[in-house]
């Protein structure tokens, strides 16, 4: 906060004592009024809220609301300044166009981060708060306004001084978009040239008016209705505003476009799927999504990401080849979108392996020779770690002979990193146990076995093959960050295990206005919920890609982290803790409960000479964590006390096996179409618009037990297997219709 000003002026010296008298007493009147009205303000302030939550004072909020109300438009900034680490501003998704999500700052540091507290926290309207979003935005932040977005596409500027939201952007989401493939969610917004520009999950891009929030342009990238959506946090940089575009698991064909910053108008595209490594023309409907926000080298004029994996995901059977460049480092020409080099992580992905965890570009001595690294954290567990400049490994990732199946048409070799995992690659006892017990369910009456990787890369067909990492992960999208100061990446991950069986299917032809069918290909993936998996939390050397230390959690780390110049690295939690390590030891610092999961990667900022940290915390679908619209700033200048721990979460639904404890007094069929909406919002992130799998849900019409309706009841009630229960989320009503829909629309079985 800035210093209050003195509302006294000095006056001419006065000659008469009474004078002096009557002014004192006057003055002393004044005084009294005034801190009479703050302390009221500060009482209605204080407990106008749940929980006790905000104490900005009246007079001081309206003040600051009006010096704030004109904001700052941001200018065309330059490659430099984009490219400069964050200070007073945090300008672009990853904190500057290297993606490290690193602060220079360090008046907070491992000394004095033990007295971190909330300075304000506000609501944001209670946007996003329902079981099928995600809040994985991290704030931007410019001249005193924060900048954040929710899962449903709305976006708040807040002054950074008081908390108080100065403008709203109403996203207004077709609630019947079919094409959300892993949560409602919206990961930022960049800013440049007096706008702020979104891309939104029903595929187009937006710029609004930094000052009053009201649309400047729209430019469709790709409508949902054909399968796309964009998800990440787009990147403005040389004028142009560039994004990729999600949708994998529904047929599309991967891109990314920049776009005039000006105008909304094309500038360059580049596919991500080519030709020649397909067979056929399956590089039309070959997935090769792009999750994230891309970095850039300003001196190499390159731009820099990772691609998602080729669809089907899970069926490789027509698509012979290596399927480039899905699973893919990308570098191109940033000016013109033309590729520079590639490098493939995972030939052929069956396994759903791809790479939605952002880029990061770092410079180090390796040998006694300075490097310009990029690295990756990937659903395989591996750390990628490349020569920015030509796309060759760092450390040797020799090309190795993998375990083989004719019908999946696998690529004979994969590329195999000499260093170890930040995640395991054989099943524990326990995951391979409980994923047999959940195939029995899932395949009542027609068990055979389930056959135990014992390799990476092991295929599957039609017998259940269990492994890890799943489709999970590894790192999904939880963006890494990278301190200079250490050499070390900080890489949030989860250990998933999965079992899979797959089919033969041509791509799923779209529906126009209808729920959108998904082609992963896979008759069986039954996989660990998001939330429950055991979670990792590793700092590796970029020098030499190994393991310096690891926390292992019991729920999944399913966030970004941040680290700092005061040796602190930043993660959440998904029962709301934000925690601070120290980044050179892991040893733990500090806690602090923000009231909903800490899903998201904090924002970390100077104002007024004081260094601040911006979180918002609202909870994640996959991560089934507590839901909310908890926007916090804390400083070492903060007050306030932490927030009440919350309840357990919701998520969206997973695998599920028969629960026959239902909880549920539904005895009769419900409302199909009823059910059918309920679903959408909740059940269709895992197990797909139609029902036949999604993103680590089974294809409910290859589970015999999902024709019975009082067994759905009691599963989607009590959930297990790794699907959430919603009881206390959904009404009774509601259970039945969704359990009504599942069993006469989706399985066909019997309602009576």
């Amino acid at each position: 906060m800035p210093p209050a000003r003195d509302p006294f002026v000095a006056a001419p010296r006065r000659r008469r004592l009474g004078t002096y008298t009557a002014e004192a007493i006057v003055m002393t009147l004044i005084a009294g009024l005034i801190a009479a009205g703050v302390f009221v303000g500060w009482i209605i302030g204080h407990y106008a809220t749940p929980g006790h939550t905000k104490t900005v004072t009246v007079a001081a909020g309206q003040t600051a609301v009006e010096k704030t109300s004109a904001i700052t438009a941001a200018p065309a900034f330059s490659m430099d300044d984009l490219a400069a680490d964050p200070k007073e501003n945090w300008l672009t998704n990853g904190g500057s166009l290297s993606n490290q999500r690193y602060s220079p700052l360090d008046r907070i540091d491992t000394g004095n981060v033990s007295e971190l507290k909330g300075v304000w926290m506000t609501h944001l309207d209670g946007s996003a708060t329902a079981a099928k979003y995600s809040a994985e935005s991290q704030p931007l932040v410019y001249d005193g306004v924060i900048y954040v977005t929710t899962g449903e596409d709305d976006v708040f500027a807040v002054s950074a001084d008081t908390g108080k939201v100065i403008w709203k952007y109403t996203g207004d989401l077709d609630q019947t978009i079919s094409v959300v493939c892993c949560g409602w969610e919206s990961r930022g917004v960049a800013i440049g040239e007096g706008m702020v520009f979104l891309g939104r999950l029903d595929g187009k891009l937006v710029a609004l008016d930094q000052k009053t929030g009201k649309e400047v342009w729209t430019t469709t990238v790709e409508p949902w209705q054909k399968g796309y959506s964009i998800t990440a946090a787009p990147l403005y940089v040389d004028g142009m505003v560039i994004t990729g575009v999600s949708g994998g698991e529904f047929g599309i064909r991967g891109r990314v476009t920049a776009y005039d910053a000006k105008t909304g108008k094309q500038t360059w595209r580049f596919w991500t799927t080519e030709p020649g490594s397909w067979g056929g023309k399956g590089y039309l409907t070959g997935g090769a999504p792009v999750w994230q926000t891309p970095s850039v080298d300003p001196k190499l004029g390159m731009l820099y990401f990772t691609t998602g994996n080729a669809n089907p995901d899970n069926d490789g059977s027509k698509r012979p080849g290596k399927n480039l460049y899905a699973a893919s480092f990308v570098a191109l020409d940033v000016h013109t979108g033309k590729l520079k080099w590639y490098y493939q992580m995972v030939h052929h992905d069956i396994w759903d392996y791809d790479a939605p965890s952002p880029t990061i570009l770092f410079d180090t001595t390796i040998g006694g020779k300075t490097v310009h690294g990029i690295g990756e954290a990937s659903k395989t567990g591996w750390l990628y770690l490349l020569d920015r400049t030509n796309g060759k490994p760092l450390f040797p990732i020799p090309e190795q002979p993998v375990p083989q199946d004719a019908n999946q048409k696998t690529y004979p070799t994969q590329p195999i990193p000499s260093y170890a995992p930040f995640v395991p690659h054989s099943l524990s006892d326990p995951q391979y146990n409980a994923l047999v017990k959940q195939v029995k369910a899932a395949l009542k009456g027609k068990f055979t076995k389930v056959v135990r990787a014992t390799k990476m890369y092991t295929p599957f067909w039609q017998t259940p093959v269990a492994f890890t990492p799943g489709p999970q992960g590894g790192t999904n999208w939880q963006p890494s960050s990278y301190n200079p100061n250490t050499h070390m990446f900080y890489v949030c991950a989860q250990s998933g295990p999965t079992a899979n069986t797959a089919r033969t299917a041509e791509p799923a032809k779209q529906k126009p206005g209808g729920p959108q069918p998904t082609t992963i290909g896979s008759t069986l993936t039954i996989a660990g919920g998001f939330g429950s998996n055991v979670g990792t939390f590793s700092a590796i050397d970029a020098t030499t890609g190994k393991i310096v230390w690891q926390k292992r959690w019991p729920e999944s780390c399913y966030a970004g982290s941040t680290t700092t110049k005061g040796n602190l690295v930043f993660i959440g939690r998904s029962d709301g803790r934000l925690q601070a390590y120290d980044a050179r030891n892991g040893k733990l610092l500090w806690n602090w409960q923000m009231g909903a999961g800490a899903n998201d990667a904090p924002t970390i900022f100077e104002r007024n000479g004081k260094e601040y940290v911006v979180f918002y915390a609202g909870g994640n679908a996959l991560a089934a964590s507590p839901h909310g619209d908890n926007l916090w700033l804390l400083g070492l200048d903060g007050t306030m006390k932490p927030a009440a721990a919350p309840g357990a979460g919701q998520g969206v639904g997973h695998a599920g096996e028969e629960n026959p404890k239902s909880g549920s007094k539904q005895n009769g069929a419900g409302d199909a179409e009823a059910g059918k909406q309920v679903f959408a919002a909740n059940c269709a992130v895992c197990h797909g618009s139609t029902g036949h799998g999604g993103n680590g849900g089974p294809d409910l019409t290859s589970i015999p037990s999902a024709k019975n309706l009082q067994t759905v009841v009691g599963q989607v009630t009590n959930g297990g297997g790794g699907m959430p229960p919603f009881k206390g989320t959904l009404s009774d009503t509601q259970i039945s219709d969704v359990a009504t829909y599942v069993v006469s629309d989706i399985t066909h079985g019997k309602t009576k």
